[in-house]
């Protein structure tokens, strides 16, 4: 078996760092869902329908960055510090195009975005009110996250935690002082959390300028991003940012269905499935932070023409993936019995939430597997174009169908419904792994790469 202290070391180097910064963002909606259920259910529940906009948003920029990471690493293994710079300004257009677009949709149809989610007019009134005032949050948060991406792969991962912590505790502050109406601030409920992200967002922007401004992290040049003159890498970034696009927008579609479905089954089916997922969210931080670092360090090694070492830490990251995932679900599990202590729904909707919690107690040990080999694993080497089929494949053939199936043609149970919106990582576990095994993913893609032979034979 491969084991590499000093591999591990600096995964975890690169790994705390991220991990914490996606746990630090799962407690700013953890302390929405917790202090609006001071307020009502409704606005518990309107806040997390309405949230599902910044998660679709996610998708396009997350596509965005990732492109960006999957060559930025290559190159940036390679010591291309120039090429990097291009990658980013590449990655940064189209954050900023794709954050103006939903600025604009929620600030100009809030009500009517709400109406996709639920019928729930109360919902939709609170969910409106919601949108509309945190709207220009969307293309603050497209600059912020390019950057915190290129950080990540240039070493600065540290940095990039440090910054956005930050502004997840100005905006749980703030949360508490806007929607309680603490000082001189009137109490303003359900806006009173959208405003607290906008001004995180703006606190988040201003230090990213600053640590730009003393070139912690690649400059940004204006003119190679508004005026791109290296066609051949503008190709490259779309070769392997399409697929992953495509991969986001399927999957991330599938798991909004989710929610339209849950929305859909009641308010109190609501609370209870945004609550288990903001503490799967939170659990599975650490899930996350190991499929980017590991994607980070195989792409260094690939970068470098490191294809056998590659090939052995790929295989040591695999099985490391289960036991944390193991370990999650135990975390889960053990935490359940004081989330139902501290969160305080109706009846029915803390009934449904204890075996939602369970339902996540298993989810994540197929999470982490297939994070950390779809998102972490392919993307170094260039494969992006299987994870995009095996998710839009398992969701929208697969789990989707038997979800709008189960809650609106046979009427199952809320508690049926839900089981079955948990099924889609294990189903896909076999066609991942048998993949995995074919190692296509161990690829150079720089270009002017003299050693390409090299991965052919470590594939054979």
């Amino acid at each position: 078996m491969f084991y590499d202290k000093q591999l591990y070391k600096k995964l975890f180097s690169i790994v705390t760092p991220i991990a914490f910064q996606y746990l630090m963002a799962s407690l700013v909606t953890a302390s929405d869902a917790f202090m609006l259920g001071f307020l009502d259910q409704d606005s518990l529940a309107a806040s997390s329908l309405a949230g599902q906009i910044a998660f679709v948003f996610s998708l396009f920029y997350g596509a965005f960055i990732f492109g960006c990471n999957v060559l930025a690493a290559q190159y940036w293994g390679k010591k291309d510090e120039e090429t990097v710079s291009r990658v980013l300004a590449i990655t940064m257009r189209y954050s900023l195009l794709t954050g103006l677009i939903f600025t604009l949709g929620t600030a100009l149809l809030p009500e009517q975005i709400m109406r996709l989610f639920t019928s729930d007019s109360a919902l939709i009134s609170a969910g409106g009110k919601y949108l509309r005032a945190v709207s220009l949050s969307y293309i603050l948060t497209g600059f912020t996250q390019a950057y915190f991406g290129i950080m990540k792969v240039c070493d600065r991962a540290k940095l990039s935690s440090a910054i956005g912590s930050s502004a997840v505790i100005v905006n749980i502050i703030l949360n508490g002082v806007m929607i309680f109406g603490l000082g001189a601030f009137p109490s303003m409920g359900i806006t009173g959390a959208a405003l607290a992200t906008v001004a995180a967002r703006v606190f988040e922007a201003v230090l990213v300028l600053i640590a730009a401004a003393k070139r912690k992290c690649p400059p940004l040049r204006i003119n190679n991003m508004l005026n791109p003159d290296d066609s051949a890498l503008v190709r490259d970034y779309w070769k392997y940012t399409i697929p992953i696009l495509i991969n986001q927008i399927g999957w991330g579609g599938g798991v909004t269905m989710y929610s339209v479905i849950m929305g859909h089954l009641g308010s109190d089916a609501t609370a209870a499935n945004s609550i288990a997922g903001i503490v799967r969210s939170m659990i599975a931080s650490l899930c996350w932070g190991i499929a980017s670092g590991v994607g980070i360090l195989l792409g260094g090694m690939l970068g470098r023409n490191e294809i056998e070492k590659a090939r052995k830490a790929g295989g040591s990251f695999v099985r490391f993936s289960i036991v944390i995932g193991a370990a999650s679900g135990l975390v889960i599990l053990a935490v359940t019995p004081l989330v139902l202590n501290v969160i305080k729904l109706e009846p029915q909707a803390q009934h449904y939430l204890k075996y939602m919690m369970m339902m996540a107690a298993y989810y994540i040990i197929g999470n982490s597997l297939n994070s950390t080999i779809i998102s972490g694993i392919f993307p170094s080497g260039g494969d992006t174009r299987f994870g995009m089929i095996c998710d839009v494949v398992t969701l929208w053939i697969v789990v989707v169908p038997l979800g709008l199936l189960g809650a609106f043609v046979l009427k199952l149970p809320v508690l049926a419904v839900a089981f079955i919106l948990t099924l889609d990582e294990f189903v896909k576990i076999p066609a991942v792994y048998r993949h995995y095994m074919k190692y296509r993913w161990l690829s150079n893609i720089t270009k002017d790469n003299e050693h390409t032979e090299l991965a052919e034979s470590a594939r054979a």
